[in-house]
């Protein structure tokens, strides 16, 4: 089968350097707590768990003095606190343009604007930033506005949403008329690049897979848009979920995958696929 992968697709810098951070880490401590799996790809956590670092739900699950790393999704102002108060070593890989969201909302509330966070309410980066103000509202579609309430609004984006999510909600706010709305755009351009690129590709080919694990947003935001352009496009973790019935009367692939897919998940599933005869 022909295979095209691709112009831009997997790991972005902020995933890349959560991960060397660990790995680092796992070399000098031999053992490590991640507060929440590290990135969203079970593979690499597999991977990681096995060289020392134990992944956990909570913080009251982290001994005392132990060295923490926090993942690039960020984590709450409170959790942080709870760290330093166990005397724990913490060392923190969030995503700079993570930390970017969290440093506006909180300046944007002390500012006295109700800040609103246009994304997913269950996302940890989402729950981090959330966790750095007072009073934050989420909202992930037009029904949720409704729970805004009232003042002067302080609007940022869920760093891995799409452009046209955002513009489309902020249309719908405005309608809402409120008297203020300060917007800072704190998406990722890498995300943006690799959602074009997967868009791109998909118009070209006969099918479509997005690759990554299933708990991951951005991942699963490119699968969505491909869908809109290319129905039969298909969101695998790696190659043991592919079933040859799906590629069925399809002459050529199209291939990329979320930011927190590894390059060698991607080229054994390139590989393997490039292998099937149709």
């Amino acid at each position: 089968m022909k295979v095209m992968v691709a112009e831009k697709y997997g790991f972005c810098a902020g995933v890349r350097n959560a991960i060397s951070t660990a790995e680092k880490v796992l070399a000098e401590k031999g053992q490590v707590y991640s507060l929440g799996p590290i990135i969203h790809n079970p593979g690499v956590v597999e991977r990681l768990a096995k060289k020392g670092l134990v992944t956990v739900d909570d913080v009251e699950q982290i001994p005392a003095g132990a060295t923490v790393l926090i993942r690039s999704h960020g984590a709450a102002s409170e959790e942080i606190a709870h760290l330093k108060q166990k005397n724990a070593d913490i060392v923190d890989a969030t995503c700079v343009l993570v930390k970017r969201m969290q440093q506006i909302a909180m300046q944007m509330e002390e500012q006295g604007y109700k800040v609103v966070i246009v994304g997913d309410q269950n996302h940890p980066e989402v729950r981090a930033v959330v966790g750095c103000t007072s009073g934050a509202v989420v909202v992930g579609n037009e029904s949720d506005i409704s729970t805004i309430g009232t003042g002067r609004l302080g609007i940022v984006c869920q760093t891995t949403q799409s452009p046209e999510f955002f513009g489309r909600m902020l249309s719908a706010i405005a309608r809402a008329g409120f008297d203020e709305m300060k917007v800072i755009n704190t998406l990722c351009k890498e995300a943006i690049k690799r959602q074009q690129a997967a868009v791109e590709l998909c118009r070209k080919v006969d099918i479509m897979f997005v690759l990554g694990g299933l708990e991951s947003a951005n991942t699963r935001k490119l699968a969505e848009l491909c869908k809109k352009y290319n129905n039969r496009t298909f969101h695998l973790q790696n190659w043991d979920e592919f079933d040859k019935k799906l590629v069925f009367g399809c002459r050529t692939a199209g291939v990329t995958a979320g930011a927190s897919t590894p390059q060698w998940i991607i080229d054994d599933f390139v590989k393997n696929l490039e292998a099937v005869e149709v």
